[in-house]
């Protein structure tokens, strides 16, 4: 499991646009990974359109923005065009990302109980080092806590 202050696993994923992205490819910038529950729904959408219009700014910083869910490659493909994201999406439908990050949690909807990932955002160092992580987020305003967050470790 992740802890704040330290160097967080390597990893491997299939991402969006036909690649595999690990967290050693990025080395030397910083990495913003957000999780979040499924392609497609209102929440989910909101979080990625902020995320993609805060894109320059994050660039400027040195940060690369992943979106990660238990979607298909598929899913996150008509996902990213539909909403026109300019970042890429992980595929984890092993949710071994996930359970190293644990984020998958009891929710319960409609009075039904499930397993599913609770919206939560990791920021790693140009190190591989994890230094702050948001667990439970809200959509509104958390792009901004992120940015803001990017700056304060520039």
């Amino acid at each position: 499991m992740v802890k704040i202050g330290k160097k967080v696993k390597n990893f491997s994923r299939p991402a969006t646009g036909d690649k595999t992205l690990s967290l050693k490819d990025l080395s030397g910038k910083k990495v913003v990974l957000y999780f979040y529950p499924k392609d497609s729904t209102p929440g989910c959408t909101t979080e990625g359109q902020d995320f993609r219009d805060a894109k320059a700014r994050f660039s400027r910083l040195n940060t690369v923005i992943l979106g990660v869910s238990r979607d298909s490659i598929k899913r996150h493909e008509n996902f990213k065009a539909k909403q026109n994201f300019n970042f890429d999406l992980l595929a984890d439908e092993d949710e071994s990302l996930c359970n190293e990050f644990d984020v998958i949690k009891q929710k319960k909807l409609y009075g039904k109980e499930y397993m599913g990932i609770e919206r939560s955002t990791f920021l790693i160092d140009e190190n591989g080092v994890l230094i702050q992580e948001w667990r439970g987020v809200k959509v509104k305003g958390h792009v901004d806590e992120v940015l803001a967050a990017c700056k304060a470790h520039s």
